[in-house]
């Protein structure tokens, strides 16, 4: 008998050789007939997988991300087998499941797939699941797997990487393909498909190597479900922040400025102004200090701190001056800048905590194929601060960064969000710098901050910095998908590398411990995913502006310039559209442009030395008084921006 321990901590015992679908049915069947997945011992297995010894299983449905990848993952191989079939001569190559769907990657020869022919695909794929074909492992020598991908060079070279006994393929109906394993029972659970897209991918991700043709899809259990996705694809097509930062005049690109540097427009740089101000002010109440770095430092700088190990790859090459031997590079990250700041004088422990911030824009050299808008670009500005601290202040100065991070989600309609706790991997130490002992230290500096402010939060281990462990916040935007926004780091390491000390109340030199955060993270980026969760509807206060003045008639512009010198005088942001258009043509552009308010001034209007007030949407509130109108600005930003 062998012992199996649940998640709710209860054992059951079983014959030795159960399968985790024994134990699923032992609870019930109605559970065992949702169950797709399992993990056994921190491994992902089959649903068939005898169990030979004591351990902790974990049973997952399409409800579980567990099961959802082990859907996609099932469903990549059922794509393969349609590609397969119906393209002569294709070479597969691999085909993983993503964080919505699945992808497979395949060298077409000749012949171009285009969305003409993902019907065909999608139809040869349900008629492929229908025959519910039980997915198989098995286990095949380095000399077999050779033989039958024999004329791939794709599959061989994986193979070739890989050492006997450690070799295993999956089998579904007709189909074979090299495979680690994680599959779903089989392949009638899949009811609904949809190709989305192809792409040109270089095989490994270099562009040194072959193009490949990467073939995405999506599937679900229900009809009803694929709908409903599809119908959310067309939610984030309206709200696709490049579609928006056009069409509400916020940033554009300039080929001859070059790919992934990002133009701000008056309108777009008076948003970041306010979101800068914005955090600035919580961060002046907080004690942190404002510094400035320049754009450039000499590669020596990024040397001492590692960056250009880790980033001079990703970097823009060095810049020689006429000097020989001398070599400067665009700044990839702001933290060894404020080292030196630190290292310009010498500090006692009654000095500390230091608190450096800056809106500095750093530099890397991502390939031209990962760009998209503002999530991925090569030139962006971080809300950087770096506060140097003694070992007694790291746990309250950790938990203020946190409270300022909720301020910031709080204030900007992010409410729904986990922390994740991202510690290296232990298996692969030579990832990251700096001592066990420190790393031990920075590891339960952040697990004990993240459990006394009560944080929801999971640990990933293998997603620390290089540096140091760190604390991200995923957040869930208005369409449901995760996103990485604020991040707190803890580090020991680049307080030694750049030898920064202060003197403590023994009068001995300590090293400090530096803690690296950034709430917004990138501005690019926050303000893209801003842009896609609000649909362009930003809080009230963050708003370019937050009421148009639209005069019936050019008789008014009198009067509506009074109402706009009366919101101004109440920091009101308002403008008036002078255009001899109609009102209704104004109000529709207002309606598209966002403008929170409209505010209609005709006869009446100016008789009674009133304004008429439209809502973004449509919602009347009649005429009102200029003093309520402001009233009802100031109640609705008092909802939103929160105080800190």
């Amino acid at each position: 008998m062998i012992d199996i321990t649940l998640p709710d901590g209860s054992v059951k015992q079983f014959e030795k050789n159960a399968t985790p679908m024994d134990v699923a049915k032992s609870i019930s069947e109605g559970f065992a007939r949702n169950v797709i997945s399992a993990n056994f011992n921190g491994t992902t297995v089959e649903t068939v997988t005898p169990l030979t010894t004591d351990g902790s299983l974990v049973l997952y449905t399409w409800n579980n991300d567990e099961g959802k990848t082990a859907f996609w993952h099932s469903s990549a191989h059922v794509l393969a087998q349609a590609i397969e079939e119906l393209y002569s001569g294709a070479k597969l190559t691999i085909g993983p499941a993503i964080e919505n769907g699945f992808y497979y990657d395949v060298d077409f020869g000749d012949h171009v797939v285009s969305e003409k022919d993902f019907k065909a695909i999608e139809t040869k794929m349900i008629e492929i699941a229908r025959g519910k074909h039980e997915f198989k492992m098995r286990s095949a020598t380095k000399a077999e797997a050779l033989e039958l991908y024999n004329g791939n060079e794709f599959k061989t070279e994986l193979i070739e990487n890989l050492e006997d006994g450690t070799i295993t393929f999956c089998d579904h109906s007709t189909f074979t393909d090299l495979c680690r394993g994680g599959h779903i029972p089989n392949t009638g659970i899949i009811k609904a498909v949809k190709i989305l897209s192809v792409a040109g991918a270089y095989w490994r991700g270099n562009e040194n190597n072959p193009q490949l043709t990467r073939v995405y899809g999506i599937s679900f259990p229900k009809q009803k479900e694929l709908t409903a996705h599809l119908e959310l694809l067309e939610e984030a097509k309206k709200r696709d922040h490049r579609k928006l930062g056009k069409e509400l005049e916020l940033f554009t690109f300039s080929r001859k400025v070059g790919q992934g540097l990002p133009l701000w427009l008056p309108k777009g740089a008076a948003l970041r102004e306010r979101l800068e101000n914005f955090l600035k002010a919580a961060q002046k109440k907080a004690g942190y200090e404002m510094v400035v770095t320049p754009h450039i430092g000499q590669k020596e700088l990024y040397v001492t701190s590692g960056h250009y190990a880790k980033y001079g790859e990703d970097s823009f090459q060095p810049i020689h001056t006429p000097k020989e031997d001398e070599e400067f590079l665009l700044k990839p990250m702001n933290c060894p800048h404020h080292c030196e700041i630190y290292n310009s004088a010498q500090w006692s422990y009654k000095d500390l905590p230091k608190r450096y911030a800056e809106f500095g824009t750093v530099y890397r050299y991502e390939q031209s194929g990962e760009l998209h808008g503002l999530t991925r670009v090569r030139g962006f500005t971080q809300d950087d601060a770096h506060l140097f601290c003694t070992p007694d202040q790291l746990d309250q100065e950790f938990k203020n960064v946190i409270d300022l991070v909720l301020y910031v989600f709080g204030s900007l309609g992010f409410e729904n969000f986990t922390a994740q706790v991202s510690l290296r991997d232990p298996d692969n130490l030579e990832k990251y710098i700096g001592s066990n002992e420190n790393w031990e230290k920075a590891e339960k500096a952040i697990l004990n901050a993240a459990i006394d402010k009560g944080l929801n939060y999971v640990v990933e281990t293998g997603e620390a910095a290089f540096y140091g462990p760190k604390l991200d916040f995923m957040v869930k935007d208005a369409l449901g998908r995760r996103w990485q926004l604020g991040t707190i780091q803890v580090d020991y390491t680049l307080p030694e590398r750049f030898d920064l000390t202060y003197k403590g109340s023994d009068n001995e030199l300590h090293r400090p411990i530096m803690i690296h955060r950034a709430p917004f993270g990138s501005m690019e980026r926050f303000i893209a995913i801003l842009l896609e969760h609000t649909a362009g509807n930003f809080p009230l206060w963050l708003m370019p502006t937050q009421a148009v003045i639209l005069s019936i008639s050019e008789k008014y512009e009198k009067y509506s310039e009074k109402v706009l010198n009366l919101l101004e005088n109440d920091e009101i942001r308002a403008l008036v559209d002078h255009r001899n258009e109609t009102i209704g043509k104004k109000i529709r552009e207002a309606e598209m442009q966002k403008h929170p308010f409209m505010i209609i001034i005709g006869e009446q209007e100016e008789k009674e030395n009133k304004i008429t007030v439209r809502k973004h949407g449509g919602e009347d509130l009649g005429m009102i008084t200029i003093e309520r109108f402001s009233e009802i600005i100031k109640e609705e930003v008092s909802k939103t921006l929160k105080s800190f």
